[in-house]
């Protein structure tokens, strides 16, 4: 029985396939999260820039009302107002996430 056991390799030639099977969907599973990630990185920064584009801008006149009869004074006034909206920091994808320089380390006092 142990001679039958030792010589029997069935198993072994599903185990291998299996374990090939498993290594090239792992392989494959990293390469497409991967994109996935960097998709989904570049969609979202695509909707902060239309975010970013958004004008902001608004304005509205004012308005007065005089009294009527003798004494014709101002009765009530409301100033104007406006908002300009200027580039803020990276509008227009002008930033750019990069690396300093790689710097020397220092001596190492051991």
């Amino acid at each position: 029985m142990l001679c039958k056991m030792w010589n029997d390799e069935a198993g072994f030639i599903v185990s291998a396939e299996l374990v090939l099977v498993a290594t090239i969907l792992v392989i494959g599973m990293i390469v497409g999260l991967s994109e996935i990630q960097h998709a989904v990185v570049q969609e979202l920064g695509d909707v902060g820039e239309a975010i970013g584009s958004i004008n902001q801008s608004y304005g509205y006149t004012g308005f007065s009302a005089d009294k009527s009869g003798l004494n014709p004074d101002t009765k009530s006034f409301t100033a104007g107002s406006a908002f300009a909206d200027v580039t803020d920091d990276c509008d227009g994808n002008q930033c750019d996430l990069a690396c300093d320089e790689a710097a020397p380390e220092d001596d190492k006092v051991i």
